[in-house]
């Protein structure tokens, strides 16, 4: 009987140690679907206020920079593409007479080559060197930039040159104009 006994004692102690070595019962678990937006922005382009390209006499050229310009894409966009364009109107001094005047096909405008940029795809400036230079318009634009493809974000910033072809028969005086850059 004692020897039951010690063999009831020895099999409830080894009972006792596999449940104490049992592995634990892993803890209940529970998920969190976790959401968040992306938000889209503007497509927007900067130009300076002003600028004063200098002076010279009837019968030259003018040559000078406009100063930094730069398209932002903030849009979060699956197709991040633009193409920025540019016009001028007249400039024009005094009254504005026909000697007081200089076509917006006076000048010409070169974009020059891209100087910074963020993002992906490719960025081509529409005439890189002055001697690409193409007169502008009052109506039709011309393309100054173009981004194509990539997705998300993007910038681009370039420094355009203006050569404005002073006519023979022009007055002398201050002549202003605007020069307008837009995106698209």
């Amino acid at each position: 009987m004692r020897l039951a006994r010690m063999l009831v004692i020895g099999v409830a102690a080894t009972a006792a140690v596999g449940l104490a070595a049992a592995p634990a019962v892993a803890a209940p678990t529970d998920t969190t679907t976790v959401t968040f937006d992306v938000t889209a922005g503007t497509l927007d382009i900067d130009a300076p206020a002003s600028a004063d390209l200098g002076a010279g006499a009837p019968g030259t050229a003018i040559d000078g920079s406009l100063g930094p310009v730069t398209v932002t894409d903030a849009r979060a966009s699956a197709d991040a593409s633009w193409t920025a364009s540019v016009t001028s109107t007249v400039f024009t001094t005094g009254t504005g007479t026909p000697s007081q005047t200089i076509l917006a096909a006076e000048v010409e405008y070169w974009s020059g080559p891209l100087i910074t940029s963020t993002g992906n795809g490719t960025f081509t400036p529409g005439q890189a060197t002055s001697g690409d230079a193409v007169p502008l318009d009052t109506t039709t634009p011309v393309v100054a930039f173009t981004h194509v493809g990539g997705t998300g974000n993007n910038s681009a910033t370039w420094n355009p040159g203006l050569s404005i072809n002073v006519p023979l028969d022009a007055e002398a005086g201050t002549y202003t104009g605007t020069v307008t850059h837009s995106v698209a």
